[in-house]
């Protein structure tokens, strides 16, 4: 009797640990990472933490900053930066347009201003326009 409560509650434990693995944001953004997918990971309720977007090998990083909007606080600035710049080629401003309105779907109310040689990209192509 007391075998089978030890083998219940371990085999509970081993699903428990299990669920948490596969439901993990972090090794979801890892996985995206190693497959050089699109991923998304954001702690939205916490404007402390900055975000992590993964996006055909690349790693962005997202710094976000607190202010007032008409009606609340919420974030309304937002600097993006890539984690390695090598990982850039190829990509083109489609490629960071997206990322912005991927952005924006989270963070409506936010400008968002990306490090060089991205923002130099974007400003390039305001400019001929």
């Amino acid at each position: 009797m007391i075998f089978r409560m030890i083998l219940i509650i371990l085999l509970a434990y081993a699903l428990y640990k299990l669920m948490r693995y596969l439901l993990d944001p972090k090794r979801k953004l890892d996985e995206a990472i190693e497959k050089e997918a699109y991923y998304f990971y954001d702690d939205s309720k916490n404007a402390r933490k900055n975000f992590l977007i993964s996006y055909q090998g690349a790693v962005f990083e997202g710094e976000k900053y607190l202010g007032t909007t008409k009606d609340a606080f919420d974030v309304v600035s937002i600097f993006v930066w890539a984690h390695d710049i090598h990982k850039l080629q190829g990509m083109t401003r489609d490629d960071f347009e997206f990322l912005e309105k991927e952005i924006r779907l989270s963070y409506p109310h936010a400008t968002i201003s990306w490090k060089s040689p991205i923002e130099q990209l974007l400003k390039g192509h305001k400019e001929s326009v």
